[in-house]
This record gives C-alpha cells, sequence and structure tokens, in this order.
C-alpha cells in the first residue's frame, strides 16, 4: 500500500508564472530560453545595498555568526520601509511594519489573520481579476475563499475597471473580509488613480472590510503622475485603522533574490497580530534585511532621483516592445502599461477557438524553437488563464492571452518582438 497525499498535494502545480520556467529548464536540445514569463529583475540593485552586500566585513557578520533577529525583524530595516513610504511623500505617522520572508510571506499573514476559512466562517478575499495568482494559490492552501470583480483588456490596449455598483454588487453578495488592490497593478499594468482608491476605500469603510494594497511597484508609474498610496488616503472617513500595505525589495530596489518584504498597518492591535503569526517562521533572512537597512540613510532627494531612473529605463522598454510587436502581428492586442513592468498580450483577434495560451507557451518551453542569428531560440511568457477566477461554465478570458515581463536587457529586449511573433506563426503554422 502506499501512502496517501493530502487532499490539498493531489492536484497540485507550480503557479502558471513558474510552471513553464521548470519545464524549460528541462530541455536538452541546447535551445536558449529568452525568459519573460517571470518578474525577475535583472538591474543591479541600489548602490548603497551593493556596497553593504560587498563588504560584510565592515558588518556584524565579520565574526561569522549569523542569528536570528526578532521576528518583527531588524529596527534598521523597519525604519528603511518606512523611510520609503516617506520619500514618496506619505506620511509614516502610525504606520508599524514587520519585515516578512519576500512579499509573499506578506501575504500569506495578511490573507491569514484577515480572512476565514470556510470551514471557520467563509470570509473571502477580494480580487480584481485578471488578479496576481499568488494570492489565488496562497489563498487556496489556507482554506481561504476568492471572490472576484473582472476587467477587461480593450481593443486598443485599455483595462476596464468596473463601476462602483458592480463592486458593491459582489459585496453585498460575498461579504468579502478583505479587498486587495494592486494600484501599480501586477500583472495588467493599469495604474489606480488616487480617486479610484479613494472610491474603493469607501466601500471598505462602508460594509466594515480590511484595505490591502500590494504596492511592490509604487513609483514605477509612467504617465508623469505623482505616486499613488494606500497610505495616501488619510483623508477617507474611517479608513485609519483598516489598512494593510505589502513591500518588497525586489522590484524597485532590484533585489528579488533578497527574499525581503515588509508588512505594514496602521492598526496596532493587528500589527501584533502579524507579529504572533509570523513567529512560527522564526524571521526573515537576516543578511538580506542588513542589505537592505543601507537604504534608511539615503535622502529623500536622491531616492527620488533613483525612482526617476527607473522609470527611465522601463519606460521606452514597454513602449519599444508594444510598437514593434503590433506592426509585427497585426491584429494583436498589446496591453498599455501605465505602471510596473508587464503587458499582457492578447491574441483573440488571430487565432480560433481550439488554440490556448497555455499550450502556446508549453510547446516553447518543451520542443519549440527558430532560429536568430545562427542560435536557436525560445520565448516564454506567463498564460494567463490561472489569473482569472472563473464559474463553471464560464468563458476563460486567458484563454488567449499571456502576460510578459520586461526583465532582460535592453539589446535583448529589442528582438522579443520578432522571435515571439516567428514562434506564434510556426505554431499556429502560418506559411
Amino acid at each position: 500500500m502506499e501512502p496517501i497525499f493530502s487532499k490539498h498535494a493531489e492536484g497540485l502545480k507550480p503557479t502558471p508564472i513558474r510552471r513553464y520556467s521548470m519545464l524549460a529548464s528541462q530541455r536538452k536540445d541546447n535551445v536558449k530560453v529568452m525568459n519573460l514569463a517571470i518578474g525577475n529583475v535583472s538591474l543591479p540593485m541600489h548602490p548603497a545595498m551593493q556596497e553593504r552586500m560587498f563588504n560584510l566585513k565592515k558588518s556584524s557578520f565579520s565574526n561569522g555568526v549569523d542569528q536570528y533577529t526578532e521576528t518583527f525583524g531588524l529596527a534598521e530595516t523597519k525604519r528603511a520601509f518606512l523611510h520609503v513610504i516617506e520619500s514618496s511623500g506619505f506620511s509614516i505617522e502610525g504606520l508599524r511594519p514587520i519585515v516578512t520572508s519576500g512579499g509573499s510571506q506578506a501575504m500569506l499573514v495578511s490573507i491569514r489573520c484577515l480572512c476565514d476559512p470556510v470551514y471557520q466562517g467563509d470570509r473571502p478575499l477580494m480580487l480584481f481579476d485578471p488578479a496576481y495568482p499568488n494570492y489565488k494559490t496562497i489563498s487556496k492552501s489556507l482554506g481561504v475563499r476568492t471572490v472576484s470583480v473582472q476587467r477587461i483588456l480593450q481593443e486598443e490596449g485599455e483595462w476596464t475597471l468596473p463601476d462602483k455598483s458592480n463592486i458593491e454588487s459582489l459585496i453585498r453578495a460575498e461579504h468579502p473580509a478583505a479587498m486587495l488592490v494592486i494600484p501599480y497593478d501586477n500583472p495588467t499594468g493599469q495604474l489606480l488613480t488616487r480617486n479610484k482608491l479613494v472610491e474603493l476605500a469607501e466601500l471598505c469603510v462602508k460594509f466594515n472590510m480590511w484595505m490591502i494594497s500590494d504596492e511592490a511597484y509604487r513609483e514605477l508609474q509612467y504617465d508623469g503622475s505623482k505616486p499613488v498610496s494606500i497610505w495616501g488616503l488619510g483623508d477617507v472617513p474611517g479608513l485609519k485603522g483598516r489598512r494593510v500595505g505589502i513591500d518588497t525589495t525586489s522590484k524597485v530596489f532590484n533585489a528579488c533574490g533578497l527574499r525581503i518584504g515588509g508588512l505594514i498597518t496602521d492598526n496596532e492591535e493587528l500589527h501584533y497580530k502579524f507579529v504572533a503569526e509570523a513567529s512560527s517562521y522564526l524571521c526573515a533572512d537576516r543578511l538580506g534585511q542588513h542589505i537592505f537597512g543601507a537604504i534608511e540613510s539615503i535622502t529623500i532627494a536622491d531616492l527620488q532621483k533613483w525612482y526617476s531612473k527607473q522609470r527611465e529605463y522601463y519606460k521606452p522598454l514597454i513602449s519599444g516592445f508594444r510598437n514593434e510587436l503590433v506592426k509585427r502581428l497585426p491584429g494583436v492586442i498589446v496591453s498599455r502599461p501605465d505602471a510596473s513592468i508587464y503587458s499582457v498580450i492578447d491574441l483573440r483577434n488571430l487565432v480560433d477557438k481550439n488554440f490556448s495560451a497555455e499550450g502556446f507557451v508549453e510547446w516553447c518551453a518543451t520542443s519549440g524553437y527558430v532560429e536568430m542569428g545562427g542560435e536557436k531560440m525560445t520565448f516564454l511568457a506567463a498564460p494567463m488563464a490561472g489569473f482569472y477566477s472563473l464559474k463553471e461554465g464560464a468563458v476563460n478570458l486567458g484563454r488567449t492571452q499571456m502576460r510578459v515581463a520586461y526583465v532582460l536587457s535592453p539589446e535583448e529586449m529589442k528582438f522579443m518582438p520578432e522571435l515571439f511573433s516567428r514562434l506564434f506563426e510556426k505554431y499556429i503554422g502560418k506559411p
């Protein structure tokens, strides 16, 4: 008799962001994989962080000892997260951070503390589809339901947002405990305006919900506007004390591998609940905390220069890819990102009902390639089907969609539209 997996483990698969990268890593045919499926930023970290990383002999690690920190993190690292928020123009009065193992642990701890599983009262998490799939994966592992309001990618590349009445109808029907917003959205690249955030915040107050804001990409907005944040909504009556922010070093500071995140709230009691829940994981990586702690000493003016440099890097990368792909594949829809580092490609105008982005990406990962410059190459994106929550029988809007991350070098990104279009044409059998 074989031992039995848990019910949870029976249907487990890697997330749609990671799954196809794993498949591609098993290829034996020496095909070069251009991976735009994962937001794995390839830029150097902030110089102050590099300085700490390269000079550990001048740090508390010089004697070779690496002890636990307190669960809530090093004081310097906590101050660094608050300093970053303040550098974007927001008040940090009354904010209480803990340091987590990446933004992922911050997601888990917040959902665990704010939402109830079906068997404990069924207070779900509310999302805006398409939604970053880790929220759904983590919620499912905790037995927490997610409910979603739908966004639609229009022909010109803009995403719709449901109006307030539609959102309110879902809240009345499903009674979510918390609403998740991603102002600089992953996966869509949509930038939520301050007015829209205020509208959503007012609904959270009206229906006694927590408001969680994932601000991993704060300051990466490309329309010339000022940054927006849950921490800039202090004027919304009744919102204080129900705000939760998720931060990370991964994106704006180009430190994905540090795995350092921040979980921040303006509710003192909730802060202690977060610490209690996180204590079973002991603490975040001390070395990563030490490296990010360097940001505390950087002036706000210099941080603003850093943010501006990041925006100046990504904006032409994004527009160049989009413009060239639309030129090469007439009829393709590519979302117009106003924020973050992602676009969604939709092939719905170019394929029949039997096409699936998952099938295309799996082919690219396992056997597909084209020759470019005398080299065999393939391209990875993240199929969008797993970014949507769908009721039985519903049409999967992600069937023809995939997300790309602008994480390769500018030189490599220049030929990605040609690589993608040639792979797609080969897959569908276009002569």
